[in-house]
């Protein structure tokens, strides 16, 4: 089944809003064996919007568009798509009074709000359209057939919209799939994409069903394994041989083979199983990493302690780094990174302590140390090992390929210690 995505906005062409929207519709499609040909992206114009609905309609079975579903004049996206389509709008009871629900709600915890009479358009709906529950706004999102195929409306934020697909479109279009497409996502840290892309070279050649796409993050690569089969069952069985295979060849650097698992949660899992405790010696990240461990429920059972030590005198203070250490080798240094882990440990009384200092730029760099220089330490249990790193890149992407890195220097400190046990 062939589809294609329309995102409403002018805010999108204006650069003002980064549209994530069609990346995660483009994955859910792809899940469901829907082949997306377009992506078009249309500003708060009437002409415009319908120009585009109507080309979409008459090449595409499923049209999705996001946005323009609010309750202000410049929202037109229903009304649009009811005029192509030729569906007349009505109130919707059930609707305006969840609308209604919502506001008192909003007004009774915002005393200086009011509901204003516009919020009320957002309660039309095309007559004999599916109407889908917004749990989280006002707007409902919209499924209309027609002969050609289907246009299916969702509103534009990303919090209201990706919960409404899950909950409501997705379930919908898979019942109208006559076979179901299966992935299992293999994530590979430590190793690069040209080297994974090299290593799979010759079972990308053959591939046919199933198929292995790569997928590349900062310091990760997941690979994504899809089969297509009359049930879930089958697919899994196909899949299975190649997850294997990918298993042999990458070993320990393959961190999760769950789709919703990200790297910080398996390190988490992984101190977790050997009821080892963590803190986290920052200077040049300032808290990113530490963040990342938070971000996993349950991080509290590990992590005991997070430093920020961004000047010498909190090294010094926080993390027992020597002034002699500081004075002769500098606080972006193999030693100054020991030290720091080391004494984390000490202060904390955590198990194991990954300490992280560096140069992120535009300025501090020299020619000994360059911009992008980092030094970590990992403490485990009174063994230091420290590594070097030269990143490249803007501040912002130094700082995140540090984290990152970080986390992958802690897991296989672990996985080796765990090895020598």
């Amino acid at each position: 089944m062939d589809g294609e995505l329309i995102s409403v906005g002018t805010e999108i062409l204006l650069g003002n809003i980064t549209n994530t929207n069609a990346v995660f519709l483009s994955e859910m499609c792809a899940r469901l064996g829907i082949s997306l040909y377009y992506h078009t992206v249309v500003g708060d114009n009437e002409g415009r919007l319908k120009e585009t609905l109507k080309q979409a309609c008459g090449r595409s079975k499923v049209v999705i568009v996001t946005g323009g579903l609010g309750p202000t004049e410049d929202d037109l996206t229903k009304e649009t798509a009811a005029s192509v389509l030729g569906y007349k709008l009505v109130e919707d009871a059930h609707t305006k009074k969840r609308i209604e629900s919502f506001f008192k709600s909003y007004v009774k915890n915002n005393k200086n709000k009011k509901i204003t009479e516009n919020n009320w358009k957002q309660a039309l709906v095309p007559k004999g359209a599916k109407v889908l529950d917004n749990h989280n706004g006002t707007a409902p999102g919209l499924i209309m057939e027609h002969s050609g195929g289907i246009v299916i409306l969702l509103p534009g934020p990303p919090g209201e919209m990706k919960p409404m697909f899950q909950e409501s479109v997705y379930p919908y279009l898979h019942k109208m799939q006559p076979e179901i497409i299966y992935s299992q996502m293999v994530k590979i840290c430590g190793i690069g994409e040209s080297q994974v892309e090299d290593d799979i070279k010759d079972l990308i050649k053959k591939q046919k069903n199933p198929t292995i796409a790569p997928y590349a993050k900062i310091g990760e690569v997941h690979l994504r394994v899809t089969a297509r089969a009359k049930d879930e069952k089958e697919a899994r069985k196909m899949c299975k041989p190649i997850v294997r295979e990918l298993k042999a060849r990458f070993g320990k650097n393959i961190y999760a083979a769950e789709e919703e698992k990200t790297l910080e949660d398996a390190v988490v899992e992984l101190l977790a199983s050997q009821n080892l405790t963590l803190a986290a010696a920052e200077s040049c990240t300032g808290g990113m990493l530490a963040a990342r461990i938070v971000n996993v429920p349950g991080a509290s059972k590990v992590l005991k302690e997070g430093f920020v030590t961004y000047s010498d005198r909190a090294k010094r203070k926080r993390l027992l780094v020597k002034k002699a250490t500081l004075a002769k080798e500098g606080a972006v240094s193999s030693k100054t990174a020991k030290e720091m882990a080391k004494g984390g440990c000490f202060t904390s009384g955590a198990d194991v302590c990954i300490s992280i200092t560096g140069i992120a730029g535009p300025d501090g760099g020299s020619k000994e140390k360059p911009v992008g220089t980092v030094f970590m330490g990992c403490c485990y249990k009174g063994d230091v090992y420290v590594k070097e790193f030269h990143f490249t890149g803007n501040r912002e992407k130094i700082r995140e390929y540090t984290t990152v890195n970080a986390l992958i220097f802690l897991r296989d400190t672990i996985l080796q210690n765990f090895k020598k046990k």
